[in-house]
């Protein structure tokens, strides 16, 4: 796993020990990235609730429990949707935040049009939050890494302010 990553995860969940605060997460096109470098954290179980990579509308439904009506008019690599997955994430496993990335790793886009290197990721808890990331590149490995690089440093952010 990358060490920018990992580095990343440490100080997001030092802050979090901290504060005594949990996390539940919600991922898509990261591919399970931000949970697995949170879970690599020693101590982890003092914040991680769970979380489940969203990555089909299947698994949205089973793992999210939110039906087509939910998400009626909302595309999926958007930040309204990302925000949703994110209060749903922690209304469902009644965490302090909820923590959601939803976008197109590559090596091509999606099919609702967005580049490969596009994703939205939100925070949903005391503070709430969403916003899109651009990298402009290809490779779906280095655009995972960013997009998980990113969620956590959306959040360590939220929590420093």
């Amino acid at each position: 796993m990358n060490t920018t990553l990992i580095a990343a995860a440490e100080a997001l969940g030092e802050q979090l020990k901290a504060r005594k605060q949990t996390v539940a997460v919600a991922e898509s096109s990261s591919g399970g990235l931000i949970s697995a470098a949170l879970l690599a954290v020693p101590g982890a179980s003092a914040y991680f609730l769970g979380g489940a990579v969203v990555y089909t509308a299947k698994a949205r439904m089973a793992l999210m429990g939110l039906p087509r009506e939910a998400v009626a008019g909302m595309r999926s690599a958007s930040e309204p949707y990302a925000l949703l997955l994110a209060r749903t994430a922690r209304e469902n496993l009644g965490a302090v935040w909820g923590l959601s990335e939803t976008g197109a790793s590559g090596p091509t886009g999606n099919p609702y049009g967005d580049a490969a290197g596009h994703t939205c990721l939100a925070i949903s808890g005391p503070v709430e939050m969403a916003i899109t990331l651009e990298t402009g590149e290809s490779d779906r490995e280095a655009n995972m890494d960013a997009f998980a690089i990113a969620a956590i440093t959306l959040l360590t952010r939220a929590l420093a302010d």
